[in-house]
């Protein structure tokens, strides 16, 4: 008489083989994770350098629409070179051009009774999101690929809102909208972190070019959200 499925024993093959895959697919994305925060730190740190001689400069702003082709255009190079070497320098390109808009906003700022202080809660209140989220991913292992097109609506909204806000100067909107982006860079932080660890991205420079592009966000609303409540006191 055979013996009932329920007494076999899976063999060693079995039961090992979905977590060896697992463990494979978690290892190939904690690679990826590794280079993009190593891109993500230099990247980080020419932008800053960038943002200060802007400052030092007197650089003026491109202005909204210039800052908007200059990143589409340079994002679009990105990620035609994201394959190759030229690939790292278009990241470069696109985060020091980055900087160079922030330059004149951070002087704006500086200039502004407060504003250092301003600056620096903006920066470390960036600086506690950013490690509080990928934190909770990484330490959790939170698979967030449910939040992909949540994340896009409402990003959209925001763009739409804030260009509203722009055309029509409205100071309330532009507030609420910044607002909006704090907690949408907040979880595409985490979803990014999720997406990268779990093999979602694979590109490490693809996924650089969308921390920071979340982190550069974060911060410019922070700083909005920070100068509005220090102009109150």
């Amino acid at each position: 008489m055979s013996r009932p499925d329920y007494y076999t024993k899976p063999s060693r093959a079995d039961a090992t083989a979905v977590p060896m895959e697992d463990f494979q697919d978690q290892a190939a994305g904690r690679k990826v994770l590794r280079n993009t925060y190593m891109l993500l730190s230099m990247t980080l740190l020419f932008s800053a350098a960038v943002a200060g001689t802007s400052m030092s400069m007197g650089w003026p702003h491109p202005g909204f629409i210039l800052t908007l082709v200059g990143y589409f255009g340079l994002l679009f190079l990105v990620h035609k070179t994201k394959e190759s070497a030229v690939g790292i320098l278009s990241v470069f390109a696109l985060t020091g051009f980055m900087g160079y808009t922030l330059g004149p906003i951070l002087s704006m700022y500086a200039s502004i009774p407060g504003g250092s202080g301003i600056i620096m809660s903006a920066l470390g209140t960036t600086g506690l999101i950013f490690f509080g989220m990928s934190g909770w991913v990484l330490s959790t292992g939170k698979d967030l690929s449910g939040w992909g097109k949540t994340l896009m609506v409402g990003i959209i909204m925001a763009f739409v809102l804030a260009l509203g806000a722009f055309l029509f100067e409205l100071p309330a909107l532009s507030l609420a909208v910044s607002g909006m982006f704090v907690i949408l860079m907040s979880g595409l932080i985490a979803y990014e972190t999720s997406n990268i660890l779990h093999g979602g991205e694979t590109n490490y420079i693809m996924a650089t070019v969308s921390l920071y592009v979340s982190l550069y966000n974060l911060f410019v609303s922070l700083l909005q959200i920070f100068g509005v409540l220090g102009s109150d006191e």
